[in-house]
């Protein structure tokens, strides 16, 4: 049921992302995405993979791949969200 649940937020947090990010500018995109990556995808999805390959490899500590997925992706959307924090408008030089 956790599987379920979990696999819920990461397609509820694609759509919001798709939908928050429809009609901004490069830079605000950046931002939606980097601020989605880190609350909803990195903890979520790093569980859906974690338990998964544990599934599969059927080893308990096999799970602890979250402890390692989790803060990889949560750099990741950091690095995305300083991106876009950082990246500057082409409509302001023009």
């Amino acid at each position: 049921m956790a599987f379920v649940i979990a696999l819920l937020i990461v397609l509820a947090g694609l759509i919001a992302v798709f939908q928050l990010s429809e009609g901004r500018s490069e830079k605000g995109k950046f931002i939606v995405w980097g601020i989605i990556t880190m609350i909803v995808f990195a903890p979520f999805l790093s569980f859906l993979i974690g338990v998964t390959f544990g599934m599969m490899a059927r080893n308990g500590w096999a799970i602890s791949m979250m402890m390692f997925l989790s803060p990889v992706i949560f750099v990741i959307g950091l690095i995305i969200l300083l991106l876009g924090i950082y990246k500057s408008n082409e409509e302001e030089h023009k």
